[in-house]
């Protein structure tokens, strides 16, 4: 069975903390690649590596600027912790409940606007742990 992106959700912290950060519309991939370290010698007819660090690249999720129910600013829960260099627990949930979670300090900014267009700002996460995925069958939530 195929999946929408749709009803993807996003959360900070865990626990009593954890909270859903709301108008989620984009999110980065997910994967880990290795760097490639050479290793040929003059010797060799071509060249040579070995996986070394595993990079996951840019994570950058897009958010719609806006406000939850009560009122609260969604850009303001990530401007905080950027403001203070804060590591913090984040996690994605996909619809099928796969569950991608991770620590980070998250840089935010606006992004451009147009005429006629929403409103919206991005998050770099600065990863400071490796990613956690669970699987559908033993979710975080």
């Amino acid at each position: 069975m195929a999946y929408l992106a749709n009803k993807t959700k996003f959360f900070i912290g865990e626990g009593e903390t954890k909270k859903e950060i709301e108008y989620l519309m984009e999110v980065p991939e997910f994967g880990k690649t290795p760097e490639k370290v050479d290793v040929t010698t003059l010797s060799d007819p071509i060249k040579k590596y070995l996986p070394g660090t595993k990079d996951v690249g840019d994570l950058i999720f897009k958010f719609l600027y806006s406000e939850n129910e009560e009122g609260e600013l969604n850009y303001d829960a990530f401007k905080e912790l950027a403001d203070n260099d804060t590591v913090e627990t984040f996690q994605l949930v996909y619809p099928d409940g796969t569950t991608h979670q991770f620590d980070a300090i998250p840089s935010v900014k606006m992004d451009a606007g147009t005429v006629n267009g929403a409103l919206t700002f991005s998050v770099t996460m600065i990863l400071q742990s490796d990613i956690t995925v669970s699987d559908s069958s033993s979710t975080l939530q």
